[in-house]
């Protein structure tokens, strides 16, 4: 076994003490670098009542790197492709040594609550939501039921 971060170590106590609101988080046993996280979807958005399944790693890299972290559960979503990953500023170019796992939580939970199609990662659904964002907000609504509900 490697060494851990205390980076890490001192996250995770973290985040077990003072849990996020509406994200449960677990360590894949055996390896403190990989999680799976639980998100509940954020009340007053078409994602209220649903539960994501994400995984989150950490690269050998991190926190010099952002995590990598997907989504699971298929979502309708337009900054959220069909694999599940996401298109979100602090996993890429704006990621910054000083974020934590939390922050990456909350940003992704932010995202849920407020799409943003003029940066999609899934055109289709982008193109839905500026052309018929009613709709669109039905379809999501829709996918959370049937793919999020426990």
């Amino acid at each position: 076994m490697s060494m851990v971060p205390k980076r890490i170590m001192k996250e995770v106590e973290r985040l077990n003490k003072d849990p996020v609101p509406g994200i449960e988080v677990d360590i894949v046993e055996g390896n403190i670098r990989y999680f799976n996280v639980i998100m509940a979807g954020p009340s007053q958005s078409p994602y209220e009542g649903g539960h994501f399944k994400l995984e989150l790693f950490l690269p050998e890299e991190y926190p010099m790197s952002p995590p990598k972290v997907r989504f699971l559960t298929k979502m309708y979503h337009p900054n959220i492709d069909k694999l599940g990953r996401i298109c979100l500023d602090i996993l890429k170019d704006k990621w910054s040594p000083a974020l934590q796992i939390r922050t990456v939580l909350l940003s992704i939970q932010a995202l849920l609550s407020a799409p943003n199609p003029d940066d999609p990662l899934a055109n289709d659904v982008a193109e839905q939501w500026k052309t018929n964002e009613k709709q669109a907000i039905q379809t999501a609504a829709a996918w959370t039921r049937k793919y999020a509900s426990q």
